[in-house]
């Protein structure tokens, strides 16, 4: 969970999740540390009728950043989503101007940006 710290985040969020219709535990990659630390992780949504799958969330503990392992567990998603037949992925990255390193690791696994975050904004009548 330090992944997305501060997160509302919680294990039984998770557990809320895992219980969804469409979560596919063959679709969802954790790497654990060798010290139990969970440093990595990802989980695929796949769309069978359009043929995509979307990451989300990713994240990677402070601790284990810049070390490679992000990139790994895309690439290592990328090929189970093909697998699983999808041949079209996404990953939002929320607030990208902000987060460059994120940002980075998706364009160096090949994404490319298709739309930036638009703030949507309602008045009071």
């Amino acid at each position: 969970m330090d992944a997305w710290a501060p997160t509302a985040y919680t294990a039984e969020s998770y557990d809320g999740v895992r219980q969804t219709a469409a979560y596919r535990g063959d679709l969802h990659v954790l790497v654990e540390a060798p010290d139990g630390t969970m440093a990595s992780s990802t989980i695929m949504w796949l769309d069978e009728v359009n043929k995509t799958v979307e990451f989300e969330p990713v994240g990677t503990h402070p601790g284990y950043r810049r070390l490679g392992l992000g990139r790994a567990m895309l690439l290592h998603g990328m090929q189970l989503a093909r697998e699983a037949g999808a041949n079209h992925a996404t990953v939002a990255c929320l607030g990208a101007p902000a987060h460059v390193r994120a940002r980075e690791l998706y364009y160096g696994v090949g994404f490319r940006e298709l739309s930036r975050d638009a703030p949507l904004i309602k008045t009071a009548k």
